[in-house]
């Protein structure tokens, strides 16, 4: 497992420079663009395209492709692999293409249906958003070719650069806020350029690392090609199968547009910082195992497939744990120090940190979910994954209803947050399924030692989280400190916390470098 951890490891790094970038990015928007219908219709024209990418591009056409790919990387010959990759080019081009040409005639209707309380809003801002979401559209078609660039050098187990890849989408952005914005009459729309331009940018910049492997597809059409149509047939459940939490997410954005002007912006905030930790950990893990298990199920060596699920999962919960305990604990001086410059205020820190705190709770869940389902898809099971997030969609419809109709009822402030909780709660559901489904397929063995490991964590859980209760600041404390002052502060409790945890495990016995090494 150690070469595991070591592609883990730089994924994790490349996605950590990407995230923090990301991160800048929201604070830059949060500063020069005040939380009101114009960053709304932003972030729901920026949300439709973003959706189809962690749906196709990064879900279910890396779900589906990488295996294949694997299997004839392992079993056929190098032109028949090139004939896969150019067959694939040419068919996503074409789909793709027709796709975009469709969003960006269609952009009313996708706002309509995407933003429906938008239509109660002044008219300006759902023609604004479909201004935005015609100019934003076409980066699912870019994005999409970058993936199957990343899907050829994941398989090939080059992953530092397409890790890398996504902080040209930060860069691009801010520069497009700070210095493009103030030559549009409507700054926002310097945004929606900047994320056009990210698009290309990023299939551009892996493109010379695929030359090297002497890999660069030639975009090719059969209708009948033996490969494209096995990934396509794995491809339509994997769709839905791969994209639940986004899914539930994008509900989530339909029922805020009918809330108080600014819940679509406070929800997309406070789910940056529980993506942080969900790229790095989830992600990243899921990136690496895919592959391998892939090529475990190619060879048939079971006993290894099932060891690298099971490291897999203990990897990534030794990390989700206290991650989640942080975001909870410290929600609001996560928010005031990254993001409260500008036109940013308290408020916006304070509604914020409500759906941080209820989204975080689901992070543990959302991660095992990244490590649980590639153990279906390098199997090319797709279908279980597609009948577990059914029924975990319609979980977090029952939850919206039993937490934020009553919520929202009532009168009370942050009714947004109860959306976070009701996804939180979803993914637990989906997560516990998925965990249930390869346990009776006896893909995921029982390993000794789980109880005791899952005590051991908790017990330096409980640890950090009365470190961080008895070092933080109060509220007042961090609404006039300076800027310099609160990220002193945030710095030293994440140290602390991270130390006091490490330094419980050891005690109680948990030797991490023998965990994550194997």
């Amino acid at each position: 497992m150690s070469r595991l951890l070591r592609s883990g490891a730089v994924i994790s790094a490349m996605t950590m420079i990407s995230r923090v970038m990301g991160l800048v990015r929201d604070q830059v928007v949060a500063r020069y663009f005040a939380v009101d219908g114009a960053t709304d219709a932003f972030f729901v024209a920026f949300k439709i395209p973003n959706l189809l990418r962690r749906m196709f591009a990064e879900g279910a056409f890396s779900l589906a492709f990488v295996p294949i790919l694997s299997e004839y990387k392992e079993t056929k010959s190098r032109e028949a692999l090139q004939d896969l990759i150019d067959h694939v080019a040419g068919t996503l081009a074409l789909i793709l293409l027709g796709v975009t040409v469709i969003g960006m005639v269609a952009a009313p209707v996708l706002i309509w249906v995407f933003a429906p309380g938008f239509s109660s809003q002044p008219d300006a801002q759902p023609v604004l958003a479909a201004e935005l979401l015609r100019i934003t559209f076409p980066y699912i078609l870019f994005i999409s070719l970058a993936a199957l660039v990343t899907g050829i050098l994941n398989t090939y187990s080059k992953f530092a650069i397409p890790a890398l890849t996504p902080v040209l989408l930060n860069i691009i952005m801010i520069i497009a806020a700070i210095w493009a914005a103030p030559y549009f009459s409507q700054p926002i729309m310097a945004l929606a350029w900047g994320v056009f331009f990210a698009g290309i940018a990023q299939l551009v910049f892996q493109l010379p690392t695929l030359y090297k492997l002497g890999l660069l597809p030639k975009f090719k059409y059969k209708r009948a090609h033996e490969g494209v149509a096995r990934i396509m047939k794995l491809m339509l459940p994997a769709i839905f199968g791969s994209s639940v939490a986004q899914l539930n997410l994008l509900l989530n954005t339909i029922i805020a547009s009918y809330l108080v002007v600014g819940s679509v912006s406070w929800l997309y905030f406070s789910d940056r910082f529980v993506e942080l930790p969900l790229a790095i950990i989830g992600v990243a893990l899921g990136t690496v195992i895919l592959p391998k298990l892939s090529s475990n199920h190619a060879t048939k060596n079971e006993a290894e497939f099932r060891q690298t699920l099971d490291w897999a999962l203990r990897a990534g919960l030794v990390i989700a744990l206290p991650a989640t305990v942080g975001l909870i604990l410290l929600a609001e001086p996560i928010l005031a120090t990254v993001m409260m410059y500008g036109a940013y205020t308290w408020r916006d820190v304070e509604m914020s940190g409500l759906s941080l705190m209820t989204y975080a709770i689901g992070l543990p869940a959302f991660i095992l979910v990244k490590l649980l389902a590639p153990g279906f898809y390098a199997r090319q099971d797709t279908k279980t994954p597609v009948r577990i997030g059914v029924i975990a969609i319609v979980s977090n419809m029952i939850f919206n209803l039993l937490i934020v109709l009553p919520w929202y009822s009532l009168g009370l402030a942050g009714a947004h947050a109860g959306l976070a909780l009701a996804t939180a709660l979803a993914g637990f559901v989906n997560a516990g399924l998925l965990y249930r489904a390869l346990k009776r397929d006896q893909v995921l063995g029982t390993q000794q030692g789980w109880g005791k490991y899952l005590l051991q964590l908790m017990i330096a859980c409980v640890i950090a989280g009365i470190v961080i209760w008895l070092f933080t600041p109060a509220d007042s404390w961090w609404q006039t400190a300076t800027a310099l002052y609160r990220i002193g502060a945030l710095v030293g409790l994440i140290v602390l916390t991270l130390v006091s945890y490490v330094l419980t495990l050891q005690l109680l016995g948990v030797k991490l470098k023998q965990m994550l090494v194997g």
